[in-house]
């Protein structure tokens, strides 16, 4: 079920929905100013890092499942409310590998941030839009699924991209835009920022 829910979108579908543009890296689109942060920080032996050029952020680098395992593309605090949406929609080019969108609210967790992530697969070598319904979220910390909270739409302070599909080797992904969607047909609020 949860690779039907993450299925890319044909056209006319996408088209039907109400979106929100967060970024497309282009000049003129928000700046959510970046970081890598790769498994080295807990001891592992990942490299990841990313480039914007010409309209996309290039992600790419290579995984090492000896250690976390992963490697990671952040952004600077945010202040989003997408209560008023869906989910998260990510149009994007890779190599076939499963990688995960992570989200950060105000929730935390014996004092410390939750964060919450959904996987979403991806076609080598094609570009996708793939939609990431806000309701496929789970909590977690350090790696470890939680029991809760649920996720709070209206507390949006950052946003990650993961690649951490437990697997080793080179990595590739180029994301030319992030929206909110909502697949309400007249939705005419806006997020506030």
């Amino acid at each position: 079920m949860l690779g039907i829910l993450l299925a890319p979108l044909c056209a006319s579908e996408a088209d039907r929905l109400n979106t929100l543009p967060l970024t497309d890296f282009n000049t003129g689109s928000s700046d959510f100013g970046w970081y890598v942060q790769n498994d080295n920080v807990m001891g592992g032996r990942s490299e990841g890092g990313f480039n914007v050029s010409e309209g996309e952020l290039y992600f790419s680098g290579n995984t090492n499942t000896n250690g976390g395992g992963f490697s990671s593309i952040r952004t600077r605090s945010l202040e989003y409310d997408l209560s008023a949406y869906t989910g998260i929609r990510v149009k994007v080019k890779a190599d076939g590998r499963r990688y995960t969108w992570g989200i950060q609210t105000d929730a935390r967790w014996r004092g410390r941030r939750v964060n919450y992530w959904a996987d979403f697969e991806t076609a080598p070598g094609e570009t996708q839009t793939i939609d990431i319904p806000f309701k496929i979220f789970y909590p977690q910390f350090r790696g470890f699924k939680l029991d809760g909270p649920e996720i709070d739409t209206s507390q949006i302070r950052e946003f990650a991209l993961y690649q951490y599909d437990k697997t080793d080797g080179p990595f590739e992904m180029s994301l030319i835009s992030v929206e909110a969607y909502s697949d309400e047909p007249a939705l005419v609020q806006s997020a506030s920022f």
